[in-house]
């Protein structure tokens, strides 16, 4: 159901929290599980509707996926190559890293399914996904050339291939990856950023032969078909791109000290706390630790007062590509200027994200520039004005984010829509008001118009 939110200025906040699992791990958690022969046991996952909607997918798909008594998931997979035909519709609603990797994961399969989504994943384009697997052999019927709904007819026999990527993206490789796995010989993906290597990992993870090598055109990541993968155990980290939105919260209320609890700190997802501390804030590592081949830790965030502007590289971008909305709003409070280049990317996520940051500014008061793929915001280490009500454009991060704002501006800021926050973070607001936040929902009066109602989560 749509709720309007409020977020006004809060005290300092202060407590420890755990967020929801890594979506990213969890997404392939799911789908390399139900790969595997035997048992996986997935210790973790994240519960939003997103990855819920992979869970479906793959149960459709032949696997069994189950949710334990304990919180547990137990996947018993079919094998690589086995999967069946689906007898429905894949109905992946907002999920486009769902949607992507498993095109990929289809693609290699001698089967025919359809894929469709909600009104914003329907917007969203799948050439950068289709045009590889289709020289690998898939074939696709989709809606205006590259958007869903899209039916998706596998290969008998898929192709390997080498695939340099246009445009760094994690999704892009892990869709050619994960396709892989059922194609005899080596595929191969050059990348000319390094992007998040959790496909990497958790193939390995779980059996298959991974090599990683760094050469002067790039990343060379080449994966070995037609393995045998084995089920394992998985422990999923919590999810740092969810846990920027409690870091930030806290840098933006001065006198905050606030204990983030079992973060994935894998290096090719830590560019925002790279800059963070560019910017002076007080951020430390607690308790570093290995899960399942991924460094994990506590993060101890105090809010000491503005920070300061900085620069952001473009080629920074795909280890916080999503940390962008919030990073923004950071921004905004930050002594100086704060440049982010390289952002094109976040043109095509769940909105066009940077459109939306840069309108939600400018309606709290914030001098802003898009020039570009690069994002300009002017701070003077003041509370802005606020008051702005935000279009959230069925986008949970930029919903999240301006909630976030709205705990350091001088008048509350709204959002239009809360729903979206559940694919990815369910139980933001109550987590966030558990260590002192002020999100509330908003009352619709007689007389039609919204007041705020009591402080509650």
């Amino acid at each position: 159901m749509t709720v309007l939110r409020s977020a006004a200025a809060a005290g300092p906040l202060a407590g420890d929290l755990t967020v929801p699992g890594d979506k990213s791990i969890s997404h392939r958690a799911l789908m390399l599980g139900s790969l595997a022969i035997g048992e996986t046991v997935i210790e973790g996952l994240l519960e939003g509707e997103d990855v819920l909607r992979t869970a479906v997918a793959m149960r459709q798909l032949g696997a069994e996926v189950a949710h334990r008594a304990d919180g547990t998931w137990q996947v018993r997979g079919v094998g690589v190559g086995a999967l069946v035909e689906p007898a429905q519709v894949l109905d992946m609603g907002n999920a486009g890293t769902g949607a992507r990797l498993l095109m990929g994961v289809v693609a290699a399969h001698p089967i025919t399914a359809f894929f469709t989504g909600d009104a914003s994943l329907v917007r969203r384009p799948m050439a950068r996904v289709m045009n590889p697997l289709r020289q690998m052999g898939a074939r696709f019927m989709a809606r205006a050339g590259d958007r869903l709904p899209l039916g998706l007819e596998g290969a008998a026999t898929p192709l390997p291939i080498s695939y340099r990527l246009p445009v760094a993206s994690a999704q892009v490789k892990s869709a050619i990856l994960l396709a892989g796995l059922n194609t005899a010989g080596r595929t191969t993906v050059i990348e000319p950023e390094p992007t998040r290597d959790h496909t990497e990992l958790m193939l390995r993870h779980f059996g298959a032969t991974v090599t990683v090598e760094d050469g002067a055109d790039g990343r060379v990541v080449s994966l070995t078909g037609q393995p045998e993968l084995v089920g394992r155990p998985v422990l999923v980290p919590g999810d740092p791109s969810s846990a920027a939105f409690p870091i930030v919260a806290a840098l933006l209320v001065e006198g905050s000290d606030v204990l983030v609890r079992n973060v994935g700190l894998n290096p090719l997802r830590t560019g925002l706390l790279t800059t963070l501390q560019e910017m002076g804030a007080a951020i430390t590592v607690e308790n570093g630790r290995i899960q399942a081949g991924e460094p994990v830790g506590d993060l101890r965030v105090r809010g000491t007062g503005p920070l300061k502007g900085v620069t952001v590289p473009a080629e920074r971008a795909p280890s916080m590509i999503d940390e962008y909305p919030v990073l923004a709003c950071l921004a905004a409070l930050a002594r100086g200027r704060t440049i982010m280049h390289g952002l094109g990317e976040l043109r095509v996520k769940e909105s066009d994200r940077l459109t939306a940051v840069a309108e939600g500014l400018a309606s709290c008061g914030v001098s802003v520039t898009v020039d570009g793929d690069t994002l300009i915001v002017e701070g003077d280490g003041l509370a802005p004005a606020g008051g702005g009500h935000i279009a959230t454009r069925l986008d949970h991060r930029i919903a999240m984010a301006f909630l976030v704002l709205g705990l350091a501006t001088r008048a509350p800021v709204t959002i239009d829509d809360d729903e979206a926050i559940g694919t990815s973070f369910p139980g933001f607001v109550g987590l966030l008001n558990g260590i002192g936040a002020h999100i509330a929902p908003i009352v619709e009066g007689a007389g039609g118009h919204g007041t705020e109602g009591a402080m509650t989560a």
